[in-house]
């Protein structure tokens, strides 16, 4: 018996999901549909949501939390400031952009390891370190120089995030990324 405006942000985020779901659409636009929501609604939303992709529903998700986009999206389309800087299936761009992205368990400096002249940016995570490498950068040649530095644990050549990704095109352009593209909102 009460307003929507009064509920709470995540009950009034799963009134309008049933009230856009309710009819069984063809086609359903979703704008930051886990905001407000506990992990338990959250993991129920995503659930709901690949089930109506199963089912041949086609579901436009906009979001600016871009682990979202990577678990329950298979095409993107990332825009910045009103203006399209990438779109594809999300396998191809991550296969084209995540080549230079190496993360390494280090019992070392990671200042030693973004002296390395083939290294763009080192990004640190308590012992781990996530190195971007400029283009061409050779992947032996900077084990090789953190093995001089220190003990290598976990040497991995992994996939950049889709943050990262978005980050770097902008970048890459020119441009400015937003407040809430760096913050990965």
């Amino acid at each position: 018996g009460r307003k929507v405006e009064e509920l709470s942000k995540g009950n009034q985020q799963k009134v309008q999901f049933i009230a856009t779901i309710l009819h069984e659409p063809k086609l359903i636009i979703l704008d930051a549909p886990f905001s407000g929501l506990d992990p338990i609604n959250t993991q129920l939303l995503k659930e709901i949501i690949e089930e109506m992709e199963r089912q041949g529903r086609a579901v436009v998700l906009s979001t600016h939390v871009m682990d979202q986009v990577e678990k329950l999206c298979n095409r993107i389309c990332l825009i910045n400031k009103g203006r399209m800087v990438l779109e594809g299936a999300l396998a191809d761009v991550k296969r084209r952009y995540s080549k230079n992205v190496v993360t390494i368990g280090y019992s070392g400096d990671g200042a030693h390891l973004e002296r390395h002249p083939g290294v763009e940016r080192v990004r640190t995570f308590g012992q781990a370190f996530t190195v971007t490498l400029k283009p061409g950068a050779d992947t032996n040649a900077l084990l090789r120089h953190a093995v001089e530095g220190g003990r290598v644990e976990r040497f991995e050549i992994g996939e950049m995030s889709l943050h990262d990704i978005f980050i770097s095109k902008v970048k890459e352009e020119g441009g400015e990324v937003s407040d809430e593209a760096a913050q990965g909102r």
